[in-house]
């Protein structure tokens, strides 16, 4: 909606910006078929509408996929030099998130990530690279913790999920390999992501729903064993292996 107390900014193309946080909103049902051919044209038939052909996914219980039911909205700030609006929001389907040059080979298809934060000490050129939100590059790779959703909708009472996978993965420096500490597919959870601590013992805080329905906040606690491997403590309530 366009009104006197907002501005419509032109974005290039590859720019940059935050996502503050984004939204799921209902697809509308596609216009009616209407009849509105000349005299002595033939009418254009169109196929099945959106709505018909998820109800046909239904009866054959097929999931209903996200991107077939919602568009998404992604609330960016820009920068002051681009934009003097402290934020906006943008199409989603016009934006692809700068997943980084160490972990992009692990993500799938069918299960995209949303948010990541290593696990590991940045290096310097690291928190340069982050400092001018070229978050693509790594100096060198590290351990992460990844959260990622797949097209599936799983809604509770009207709410989507931000994530419904966690994964945990790892980097062995001697053996020059990243290898999966924990992984789990079956969590229903919102953002933000929150890693506390220092060193190699950090703790990762998730708001999960819990079996009884309630949004809960629980702590996920990293450490190295003897061997220098990367183990995750899992809190109570949750699978200590995922699907």
């Amino acid at each position: 909606e366009q009104r006197d107390d907002n501005i419509l900014v032109k974005l290039d193309n590859l720019s940059n910006f935050e996502i503050v946080s984004w939204r799921f909103v209902p697809k509308s049902q596609d216009a009616l078929d209407v009849d509105n051919a000349r005299k002595g044209e033939v009418k254009q038939v169109k196929g099945k509408t959106r709505n018909a052909e998820i109800e046909a996914a239904k009866e054959s219980n097929e999931p209903e996929k996200i991107d077939e039911k919602y568009d998404i909205w992604y609330k960016v700030r820009l920068d002051r030099s681009v934009s003097p609006a402290p934020a906006g929001w943008v199409f989603g389907r016009q934006v692809e998130l700068q997943v980084p040059s160490d972990i992009v080979f692990y993500q799938q298809n069918n299960k995209k990530y949303v948010t990541w934060q290593r696990l590991d000490n940045i290096e310097a050129n690291d928190k340069f690279a982050a400092a001018n939100k070229d978050a693509t590059k790594t100096s060198k790779p590290g351990s992460w913790v990844i959260l990622s959703r797949t097209n599936i909708v799983k809604a509770q009472e009207g709410i989507e999920p931000d994530f419904d996978g966690i994964l945990v993965l790892a980097y062995d420096k001697y053996n020059e390999e990243h290898y999966s500490a924990y992984r789990n597919n079956d969590v229903w959870g919102l953002l933000p992501l929150k890693v506390e601590g220092t060193g190699d013992n950090k703790t990762f805080v998730l708001k999960l729903r819990g079996a009884n329905g309630e949004i809960e906040e629980k702590r996920f606690v990293t450490f190295k064993d003897a061997k220098g491997r990367l183990k995750v403590t899992v809190p109570e309530g949750i699978a200590t292996t995922g699907k």
